[in-house]
């Protein structure tokens, strides 16, 4: 298979990855004797936008594959990235040491680990092709870090490539992004999606396409549903939520619950992650068995980061399922909409006809338009920090009031 496989249904990004990859290979040539391209379509650094899962980061890493390949076929005319070879098959795993792959289970990235990345791309490349550097969450950047960042991609090394990845040009530092090659991805088609679910993962056809139709396009979040059974439990409870808002007792009851429930995703990735990572590093800093797990002096420090990151990546899972209740809470509210409005349109939540309709004879398109806006109230209220069970009280008491 091509590094391009996964990437679903964003041809005209695939078409320009694959030029600018070519071309990237023939420079690499050419410093050995072949003549450059006259018009080179690759560049330094690049900027895939889209929105949530539309699978910006996998076309970066899938560019980055291609920019690795060592394929015999490049020699006689075929397109670098062909999936099989060391160069491709390393990028994709994960384990290639010319391809570094930052992604964040924090609410920021920093100075110094972005300082970190920024001598790391002044190295020159081991395997005499590029240094890539592939920052998955380049809208985390603190304005701090990316100033650092900044004079990174104005002054780059000659063979480091940076390929930044943000839901939007907006969500990138203006000064960035115009040294930057801009691609924007779409939101890939329902039904594209759930084939590459079947193709890729093995799922059941008619799982997959409940999935993909659900999630309306997003790759991570359909792969999410259809193979993991809470994921799917947590969804139908919150599409629940809006028959159980009828008096002010349900709704604070409703709002306790998706906390409840975003507070347990923080639970279960703690209890999977924070034990191996404390493990690793006790081990690592000398932590010898019959001395009652006692740390040797001087180490305290290093054992309490890795606790304060713990406890930031906990609120940044809290957050993220928070959102994803919230975001498929909207789902429901458009499909009431669309019913209302006599729309011929596939519903996302077919599964919940019964109660779309429900509420759909119970009010107006005007009500469920200022209920999407409460929705959109929480979501601005929850990322300007505010308590979070109070913003979804005040969401739940507003979907109450329409």
């Amino acid at each position: 298979m091509a590094v391009w496989d996964d990437l679903v249904g964003q041809d005209r990004v695939t078409e320009q990855l694959a030029a600018a990859a070519r071309d990237a290979d023939a420079l690499v040539t050419a410093e050995v004797g072949a003549p450059p391209p006259a018009a080179s379509k690759m560049t330094h650094a690049w900027l895939f936008t889209g929105p949530p899962g539309s699978g910006r980061a996998t076309a970066a890493r899938a560019f980055a594959a291609a920019l690795q390949c060592v394929s015999p076929d490049r020699a006689l005319g075929g397109a670098p990235g062909c999936g099989f070879c060391e160069g491709c098959h390393t990028t994709l795993v994960g384990t290639h040491a010319d391809v570094e792959v930052v992604r964040t289970d924090q609410l920021s990235i920093g100075v110094k680990e972005t300082r970190d990345l920024v001598r790391r791309a002044q190295l020159s490349p081991a395997g005499g092709r590029w240094q890539v550097i592939v920052l998955e969450d380049a809208d985390r950047l603190t304005e701090g870090a990316g100033n650092v960042l900044l004079k990174a991609v104005e002054e780059p090394a000659p063979r480091t490539v940076w390929l930044l990845c943000a839901p939007s040009l907006e969500d990138v530092l203006p000064t960035i992004r115009s040294r930057c090659r801009s691609l924007t991805l779409r939101t890939p088609p329902v039904a594209a999606v759930a084939d590459l679910l079947v193709r890729r993962d093995g799922i059941d056809p008619a799982l997959a396409a409940q999935a993909a139709r659900a999630t309306q396009g997003h790759i991570g979040r359909a792969r999410r549903l259809a193979t993991d059974e809470r994921a799917r439990a947590r969804r139908e409870a919150v599409l629940r939520l809006p028959l159980r808002v009828d008096d002010m007792g349900g709704c604070l009851k409703a709002a306790q619950e998706l906390i409840d429930a975003a507070a347990e995703d923080a639970k279960q990735v703690a209890e999977e992650v924070d034990t191996k990572e404390t493990e690793e590093l006790r081990a690592a800093l000398g932590a010898a068995a019959g001395t009652g797990g006692r740390l040797p002096r001087g180490t305290a420090g290093a054992m309490k980061d890795l606790q304060d990151r713990q406890k930031r990546r906990a609120t940044r899972t809290q957050r993220d399922s928070l959102d994803l209740a919230l975001t498929d809470l909207t789902g429901f509210y458009r499909d009431v909409l669309a019913i209302q409005l006599g729309s011929r349109s596939e519903l996302a939540n077919t599964e919940a006809r019964d109660a779309l309709e429900r509420i759909a004879r119970a009010s107006g398109p005007e009500r469920t338009l200022r209920r999407i806006e409460a929705i959109m109230d929480c979501r601005r209220a929850l990322d300007r920090n505010v308590a979070p069970l109070l913003a979804v009280e005040a969401m739940t008491v507003a979907l109450r009031a329409g």
